[in-house]
């Protein structure tokens, strides 16, 4: 029997990672030394205290039953504490919080609960591919690509966008670019977003991992009609385990939370404990020792590369927010790539991310730093 897929999936465009998963398998196949900068997926591990919180709840025969769509109210609770503390903003946590199967999940449905069939959404490039085909291209809706340059720090012309769009996507601190915004610039996407009636979804993801005297704002400082995406996965080491949140516009955040009424049952309870462990941490606006041990790592990483790639010829700027780098090479990206590949290095093509991220490379500092100096190494060799 045939089966054919439905024209939503067609339209989707190859999926680049996935390909280079298969070339990276193969390598390790022959017996290849892989030093892997693609993935970002943090090597570091979940702190213990959040471990034996979890380790404890699972104890607790109550938390082995169905979760709540929306998050458990303690879960709630908690990323409302956390709002006031950090960002100086006051949530209702059952009218303006949900939490999600990670980030991710959240992203892609809050587009099935407010985009149409044909609906246009505004989607960054270079950008997480998430929006352009997770959320709009599956919802049917045509997403409209806005360039993101570096020569603007990787803020968009707000001017030139359509006005007529209903949702658009921005991301800071960004992947793939390490980009950080200012306040002002994210309160004049708001503004534009407002007096166009398009709804802002806000990326905040990578809002804990700041380097240097950058702080990264929530969009909800500068006004509550827009909604917010974070993750406990990057703060917190904690990408397996897929709990995430949504915060903002009290109708927005219903919208999410009846589609995901209607196709998942939420994140486990015994993981869920932990958000209240992890961010009960907090004390006011600066990042507490959990978090900060984990930033210094990557501080450290972030310096020692770009220091051996402006050795190399490279012009590396040093990012501020993220772990990733993100490099002109003055070349093609996948030829880059799989010039880096044969030498036992994953990098990640820039053109993955949408037509403007062509000629750069992506690197994610989840390596050790023995491993960055032999990846050094072996670029040095090649190039």
């Amino acid at each position: 029997m045939a089966y054919d897929f439905a024209d939503r999936l067609k339209n989707l465009p190859p999926y680049l990672f996935a390909e280079i998963e298969e070339k990276v398998a193969r390598k390790v196949e022959m017996g290849m030394d892989i030093i892997d900068f693609g993935i970002g997926d943090p090597d570091l591990p979940t702190p213990r205290p959040l471990v034996d919180v979890i380790k404890e709840q699972l104890d607790d025969p109550a938390n082995h039953r169905y979760p709540s769509s929306q998050g458990e109210a303690d879960t709630r609770q908690a990323i409302a504490e956390w709002y006031r503390k950090r960002f100086g903003v006051d949530l209702n946590p059952d009218r303006e919080v949900a939490i999600l199967l990670g980030s991710k999940e959240g992203l892609a449905n809050v587009a099935r609960a407010f985009v149409n069939p044909g609906d246009k959404v505004l989607c960054p490039d270079p950008a997480y591919p998430v929006y352009a085909q997770g959320a709009a291209t599956l919802c049917d809706a045509v997403p409209v690509k806005f360039p993101l340059y570096e020569e603007d720090d990787f803020f968009p012309n707000l001017d030139g966008l359509p006005q007529d769009a209903k949702l658009m996507y921005l991301n800071y601190p960004n992947n793939p670019t390490g980009a950080v915004v200012s306040r002002a610039n994210l309160q004049r996407a708001l503004r534009w977003c407002n007096d166009t009636d398009t709804i802002l979804c806000y990326d905040n993801a990578y809002s804990e991992m700041t380097f240097d005297d950058y702080v990264a704002p929530s969009v909800l400082e500068f006004g509550r009609h827009a909604i917010e995406f974070g993750s406990l996965s990057k703060t917190f080491n904690m990408t397996g385990y897929r709990v995430g949140y949504a915060v903002g516009d009290a109708t927005l955040i219903a919208g999410l939370k009846k589609v995901k009424s209607q196709i998942d049952s939420g994140t486990p309870k015994f993981i869920q404990k932990a958000v209240p462990a992890a961010l009960g941490a907090y004390t006011g606006p600066s990042r507490p020792k959990i978090v900060q041990d984990s930033v210094d790592v990557y501080r450290r990483r972030r310096d020692i590369i770009v220091k051996g790639l402006r050795e190399l010829g490279f012009d590396v700027k040093l990012p501020k927010g993220t772990f990733y780098l993100f490099f002109n090479v003055g070349s093609s990206s996948i030829e880059f790539a799989n010039k880096m590949l044969d030498a036992g290095i994953v990098v990640t093509p820039g053109i993955g991310f949408g037509k403007n991220g062509e000629g750069f490379v992506r690197m994610a500092l989840t390596q050790p730093e023995n491993r960055i100096e032999e990846a050094l190494e072996r670029m040095k060799k090649v190039l």
